[in-house]
């Protein structure tokens, strides 16, 4: 009786092809194999050619990394925010700038993965190492700039092409988008105080080490002493409301002497929170106390009095970036250039007024 199962016959190949396999048919390690898929060095042109070759030989497609293997885009551009989900809740600056971002990727058939990481040391770096291994993006975009920010050396030594709102603290040639002018807004806001006859006028800033912080910071001393006055007190902050509070708080518990008659924060919801810590502390605004935000955001117009801010295009800004991102990865996808970004400008309404005589 013959063994049909003997002889010439050949073991049938598994139906799933491994990773195994396609480094049995390459030739190489399946740790060669490992780093094509990641796209680390090491790895010569040639012997990559041949791992793609017998990826798509044996049709491998183990979720996320076959697509990589035929070197396809995943159609997804990455942001990291670095802040607690609460905070992020509370500060609509995300919710306008990611929506300007969305309306230029949506059209090319993009969608945009965001991962809310807090603000726990090395979250932000495990994830963009997950982002990057695991070929779920195409590129990346990186919000609030720091001081010696670690995140550009790490996304060029991963491949991760990214593009960063703002400016970087010292040169790099990571690609970056921002309007021209930046310190026009706050010298203007600074201008219109003291137009108004104020001479104590506090600061309530975001953490030292974003560097828009330290720059407006800088803006707002120099402007002041610029026009012969010394600054009010400058209280650091975390961009939140209750932080707002906080400091409108202890500004306003100062001797009547010293307390200041106008504060100018970093956001607007900071402002809005100010201002209503500051009429249940008994000051009218801006009677008592003038008020300026920044942002320009549109709960500025709701509430009351309507809030003077400084005022940045944020959905514009996040249409240039997206502009920017398709540009890097490939110039086949730009889109249509958006108009250029207006410096920042100041919008007086109701929350400023004369200062009130002691």
């Amino acid at each position: 009786m013959t063994n049909q199962t003997s002889g010439t016959s050949r073991p049938r190949r598994s139906a799933k092809p491994t990773i195994a396999d396609v480094a049995a048919l390459a030739g190489v390690s399946v740790s060669a194999v490992s780093k094509v898929v990641n796209g680390r060095s090491g790895i010569s042109a040639p012997t990559r050619q041949r791992v793609l070759d017998a990826a798509d030989k044996l049709r491998w497609s183990p979720s996320v990394t076959a697509v990589a293997l035929r070197g396809a885009r995943t159609r997804a551009i990455g942001m990291v925010a670095g802040r607690s989900s609460d905070l992020l809740a509370t500060d609509p600056h995300f919710t306008v700038l990611i929506s300007g971002i969305e309306r230029e990727l949506a059209p090319a058939d993009y969608g945009l993965l965001l991962h809310i990481v807090g603000e726990e040391p090395g979250a932000e770096e495990r994830a963009y190492r997950r982002l990057a291994a695991e070929r779920r993006v195409d590129g990346v975009i990186l919000t609030e700039s720091r001081i010696d920010d670690p995140r550009f050396e790490l996304l060029r030594q991963l491949r991760l092409p990214a593009v960063l709102v703002g400016v970087p603290w010292q040169a790099d040639p990571v690609v970056s988008v921002q309007a021209a002018g930046q310190e026009a807004g706050v010298r203007a806001a600074v201008r219109h105080l003291v137009e108004l006859g104020h001479r104590e006028i506090a600061y309530v800033s975001g953490p030292e080490d974003r560097v828009h912080t330290v720059f407006r910071r800088r803006i707002f001393e120099s402007t002041l002493a610029g026009l012969g006055l010394r600054p009010g007190p400058v209280l650091i902050s975390d961009f939140s409301a209750q932080g707002a509070v906080a400091a409108t708080e202890e500004l306003l518990a100062a001797p009547a002497e010293r307390r200041p008659t106008a504060v100018l924060f970093a956001n607007d919801t900071m402002a809005v929170a100010a201002m209503n810590a500051a009429r249940r502390l008994g000051f009218e605004v801006p009677r008592d106390l003038s008020v300026i935000g920044y942002d320009d955001l549109p709960l500025g117009e709701w509430v009351y009095p309507r809030l003077t801010t400084i005022g940045q295009d944020l959905f514009r800004l996040g249409q240039a970036t997206a502009a920017k991102m398709f540009r890097l990865l490939d110039p086949a996808l730009a889109v249509a250039e958006p108009p250029p970004l207006r410096p920042p400008e100041l919008v007086v309404r109701e929350s400023t007024g004369p200062a009130t005589p002691l």
